[in-house]
């Protein structure tokens, strides 16, 4: 289980006061006591989507698809030094991504660390 601490989301709510997608998923994660897997599992089911896994891996898996595109030398420096506002606004304009998935995915890369999410691609390079 990945747990985001109630400063956590305080600080995501800072970044991303401007986004009411965010903050709806900021209170279910709050309503879910900092689960973040059973948040983005329940955002899942309310956006049509029939997750055939256990909660945390799915969403592990679901971050992993996006990895490419998350890990993106553009926007990796920013969600290193953790600022999610422009990898947020890239993911809702793709239109296969799941735009109310987009902050429990990247909140779930900050999480892991962006260096060690990333690791992978950095090992074809």
């Amino acid at each position: 289980m990945t747990t985001v601490t109630s400063k956590e989301i305080a600080q995501f709510r800072s970044q991303l006061a401007d986004d009411p997608r965010a903050m709806e998923v900021l209170d279910l994660i709050e309503d879910c006591e900092g689960d973040l897997e059973d948040a983005a599992m329940t955002l899942a089911i309310r956006a049509g989507q029939q997750p055939e896994r256990a909660n945390s891996e799915w969403l592990d898996a679901l971050a992993r698809n996006w990895r490419a595109v998350i890990c993106d030398p553009g926007f990796r420096e920013n969600l290193l030094n953790g600022s999610v506002q422009g990898m947020m606004q890239y993911l809702i304009t793709m239109p296969t991504f799941p735009k109310i998935l987009a902050t429990p995915v990247l909140i779930y890369v900050l999480k892991q660390g962006v260096n060690n999410f990333c690791e992978p691609l950095d090992s074809l390079k």
